[in-house]
């Protein structure tokens, strides 16, 4: 049978995309492979768990308006599913006068981005969280917390519903366009759509090089390292805290954040991965990956423009007391011995060979396939608007 849509890729935007698809299509037949168990294995799945606001996105930018409505799309995805989220809000505290300086600007921000923020001073911030130490703060009470495996679940269950055919296990070994339809590969089966969408994530531009595409950018994994805080802190905080992000950057920094099981955890950094999908340890190495990294020409122009920050991240990875020291400038109450493992996360980075940092949509396409290299983040948060984007890209 030929499908009229293929999708690969169920983590939180593929499974976004399937649906917006059917919601144009309802008589479509869509068929939707990964080459993992279940949904959300990766990114979708080692994220915070974080429902963004979208204040740090410049005003009027697609970034910005994306992340605004996937904030409330989100929570009412999750109440018509039944998925828990918390809102809990989330606090930006400055620590220094440049850190202030930034937190103003986040302040003028966010007004034209239409968020409500409350500006909180040093007492203020105390009497809102007696644990954390600053000279200011933004308090962001559209921010939550949710377990996005649990809504890529319920994501799942909705295309079923819908008559979509959903295949685990099916790692994808071929892709083939023809005028008429294109064929994908996945162990000894083979399958056939008049269109195919490709969201791979962490193996987004190896996915178009098996269709026959060249695109010019490398995906470079980007390891987020992250602890557990020991469990008498699990009251540690009743907001998430942030600390002011560096607008040359794309990683917001170390934060705490509640998770919905009542811990804490504190994370992340931003290292170069050895490994696209290594997730169990820091030394998590796969060859190939870090071949692929390492011999690309724009991974060194952009550690070469960003190296204070590659230095600086690299001794905080390798030691854990400079870790600690960047989540004390906030909560000084920590120490070594509260600083559990906990898994990382891996981000999917798309750079291109002069070293320029991918911030906004790319895609790669043709007659009958549409690859999405990159989805800017925070990806899991706006996944419902930019599946529908992306279905109306195809659609027209």
């Amino acid at each position: 049978m030929t499908h009229d849509y293929c999708v690969i890729g169920a983590g939180i935007v593929g499974l976004a995309t399937a649906l917006a698809l059917l919601d144009r299509e309802p008589e479509a037949r869509l068929l939707l492979l990964d080459k993992e168990p279940g949904p959300g294995r990766h990114q979708t799945g080692h994220n915070s768990g974080v429902i963004h606001s979208g204040i740090y996105y410049a005003p009027g930018s697609l970034k910005a308006e994306l992340c605004r409505a996937g904030c409330d799309e989100t929570k009412r995805f999750a109440r018509e599913t039944g998925v828990p989220f918390i809102e809990c809000g989330k606090l930006i505290v400055a620590t220094n006068a440049l850190e202030l300086e930034r937190l103003r600007a986040l302040e003028a921000r966010s007004a034209e981005n239409d968020i409500p923020v409350e500006w909180l001073d040093a007492e203020a911030l105390r009497k809102a969280e007696p644990n954390i130490e600053g000279l200011a703060a933004l308090r962001v009470a559209s921010t939550g917390i949710i377990d996005y495996r649990r809504v890529c679940g319920a994501m799942v269950a909705r295309l079923e519903e819908r008559g979509a055919e959903v295949r685990f296990d099916s790692p994808v070994s071929a892709i083939r366009e023809t005028a008429d339809e294109v064929t994908v590969r996945t162990g000894t089966q083979t399958h056939t759509a008049r269109r195919l969408v490709v969201c791979g994530g962490l193996q987004a531009d190896r996915l178009a090089q098996m269709a026959g595409l060249s695109p010019d950018l490398r995906i470079v994994p980007f390891r987020g390292e992250y602890f557990q805080l020991d469990s008498r802190h699990d009251q540690v905080v009743s907001h998430l805290i942030y600390p002011v992000p560096d607008p040359d950057l794309p990683f917001l920094g170390i934060h705490l954040t509640r998770m919905m099981d009542g811990s804490v955890t504190v994370g992340p950094n931003a290292v170069l991965g050895m490994s696209r999908e290594g997730y169990s340890g820091r030394f998590s190495i796969r060859l190939a990956d870090l071949a692929s990294a390492i011999t690309f020409p724009g991974l060194w122009r952009l550690m070469r423009k960003h190296w204070r920050a590659t230095l600086t991240e690299a001794r905080n990875s390798a030691f854990r007391r400079f870790y600690l020291e960047e989540c004390r400038k906030y909560c000084p109450s920590l120490t070594l011995a509260d600083l559990k493992p906990y898994p990382a996360g891996i981000r999917a980075q798309a750079v291109l060979k002069d070293g320029t940092l991918v911030h906004d949509f790319m895609f790669s396409e043709t007659a009958r396939m549409t690859h999405v290299l990159n989805a800017p983040s925070p990806a899991a948060t706006a996944a419902i608007p930019i599946g529908r984007a992306i279905a109306e890209r195809i659609l027209g």
